[in-house]
């Protein structure tokens, strides 16, 4: 449900999500930390609680993640129009960069100083995404069970061809079971 307490105008998001989108390389996961710094640090539009729920329920749709968190910010804050703009912002630098791509391909895959840049800016892209992924799982890592959640999705993950979607599911129905036994203990316990 959107929250227009936040002031966000649409020109404020469409220029923090396209510099989003246009200083991050390797999108998806490399983007969540500077969607973090923009919208929770600088801006405040959402805060570390919303943000994370935010990343669940946006790689438990189709789509890239950084893309879908964008829109469902911008829909928090400003609605479906909001939702547009984030979207537009976010995905607009890659577009001006494929098309430029496209016309110059030939001459820069040619090129020795675009291909060692390129093979340096993939080893900061995977500092970028292992840096997403410990801070994500030091704030929702909070206790045995959410890390044994944790541990059997990454196997399911890593060593299965099990779709994504369901692991999700898995892992939503193991966190309910779990959360229900332990506040059944808890109630137990208290009579």
């Amino acid at each position: 449900m959107p929250n227009k307490n936040h002031q966000a105008t649409y020109l404020q998001m469409f220029i923090s999500f396209f510099k989003i989108g246009a200083f991050t390389f390797g999108g998806g996961f490399a983007m969540l930390p500077l969607i973090e710094r923009e919208v929770i640090e600088r801006h405040k539009w959402v805060d570390r609680d919303e943000i994370l729920d935010i990343y669940a329920l946006a790689q438990s749709v189709p789509g890239v993640i950084a893309v879908n968190s964008s829109m469902l910010i911008g829909y928090r804050l400003r609605g479906v129009l909001g939702a547009i703009v984030a979207s537009i912002g976010v995905t607009l630098p890659s577009l001006i960069v494929i098309i430029v791509i496209a016309k110059y391909f030939q001459q820069l895959i040619a090129n020795v100083w675009i291909a060692r840049a390129m093979a340096g800016i993939s080893g900061a892209v995977a500092a970028l995404i292992i840096n997403a992924a410990l801070r994500i799982a030091g704030r929702t890592i909070k206790g045995l069970d959410t890390f044994l959640i944790a541990l059997l999705s990454f196997l399911l993950v890593t060593f299965t061809q099990i779709n994504v979607f369901y692991i999700m599911l898995l892992a939503g129905l193991l966190g309910y079971l779990l959360k229900s036994k332990g506040a059944a203990l808890r109630k137990g316990q208290e009579q």
